[in-house]
């Protein structure tokens, strides 16, 4: 069976990636591409590189017939989204890229956004997109929440040392390099290329990164007591990856067992050999997540890196991951792409 897809949002980044990945799906089929600003353009003027690629034009939401539809993306900025959502058909299938559905607790969307959310029926119907930790919930959802890439990263790597209780749950500490395409298509001057390459900086400093939002809420859920993690970001000259380096205090081989036993049958998370450290080079263009832990030279401590593509197994490829599981559909089917190396 083929089944129709639409994506909205689809003159973004990860609505290019969502593209890329589908193109060569088995099982579905683009059939409508939703972009405001560029309706009426072909994909081919949008993006160049999938040229080769016979898809409809691009046009606004409101001239798609979601009757058609078995599947919507919404790669749409966060605000925009839910108020989207909130229109589209109730029996639609949806998969969210943006921030508005990630938290369940409206005052915590105010608290991390600043702003009030119009959805909050929605909200609360959505279902957290972290696959491999909500896959039962997942396949039998209507409206998905894709995580934040940032938040993805560092729930892989410490989500089952927190539920094993395997790490001293108040001293966490997560240093994260994220590359440039996390912040959007968006023209920002801060991004230009004078501005950005030949350095690297830390932002959203002392802990008003939004993706804590959903370290606060899924650790703390996991571990049943309030869970609050040092976070500091940094963005990186480069167009795709993020790198994550985790400073913990527990036994190192113990905590190298625990993640390599939760991720063993998994298709898309990797546990390297102990010692042996994940690069972004490694993983660019998949769905997959390499982990590595090494010992501290201080006794009791270890080192946990996590890696993984932002655009794809932080965003795209989850979603689709996803939206497999939600129709029925092999969970790898389109997303087993090797990494692109060099």
């Amino acid at each position: 069976m083929t089944y129709k897809i639409a994506i909205l949002g689809a003159s973004g980044y990860t609505g290019a990636e969502l593209i890329r990945l589908l193109a060569t799906h088995p099982s579905f089929t683009i059939a409508a591409l939703g972009a405001e600003r560029k309706a009426g353009q072909s994909l081919a003027q949008v993006f160049p590189h999938l040229r080769h690629l016979d898809l409809p034009l691009l046009v606004k939401t409101d001239a798609i017939d979601f009757s058609q539809i078995d599947l919507c993306f919404c790669a749409l900025p966060h605000k925009t989204s839910q108020n989207i959502i909130a229109s589209l058909p109730a029996d639609l299938k949806i998969v969210d890229l943006s921030a508005d559905f990630r938290l369940r607790d409206p005052a915590q969307y105010e608290a991390w956004y600043g702003e009030s959310h119009d959805a909050p029926a929605l909200q609360q119907e959505a279902v957290y997109g972290l696959t491999e930790f909500y896959r039962d919930e997942i396949i039998s959802a209507r409206l998905v929440a894709g995580t934040g890439c940032n938040a993805a990263t560092g729930q892989y790597m410490l989500r089952p040392l927190i539920a094993s209780g395997l790490i001293d749950l108040d001293d966490i500490i997560l240093d994260l390099k994220c590359a440039v395409s996390g912040a959007g298509r968006a023209l920002k001057e801060n991004l230009l290329h004078a501005e950005l390459s030949e350095g690297y900086h830390a932002y959203a400093l002392g802990g008003t990164h939004r993706h804590l939002g959903e370290f606060d809420q899924e650790f703390s859920a996991v571990a049943g007591r309030p869970v609050k993690i040092q976070f500091t970001p940094h963005l990186v000259p480069a167009n795709r990856g993020i790198l994550a380096t985790g400073y913990v205090k527990g036994d190192p081989d113990a905590i190298h067992s625990a993640l390599h036993a939760t991720y063993a049958d998994e298709p898309f998370v990797e546990v390297l050999d102990f010692g042996e450290s994940p690069s972004t080079r490694h993983v660019r263009g998949s769905n997959f997540c390499h982990i590595g832990v090494t010992a501290d030279r201080i006794p009791g401590r270890a080192i946990v890196i996590g890696a993984l593509d932002n655009l794809t197994k932080g965003s795209s490829g989850q979603a689709l991951q996803n939206a497999n599981l939600m129709l029925g559909v092999p969970e790898t089917a389109g997303l087993m792409l090797a990494p692109c190396f060099p």
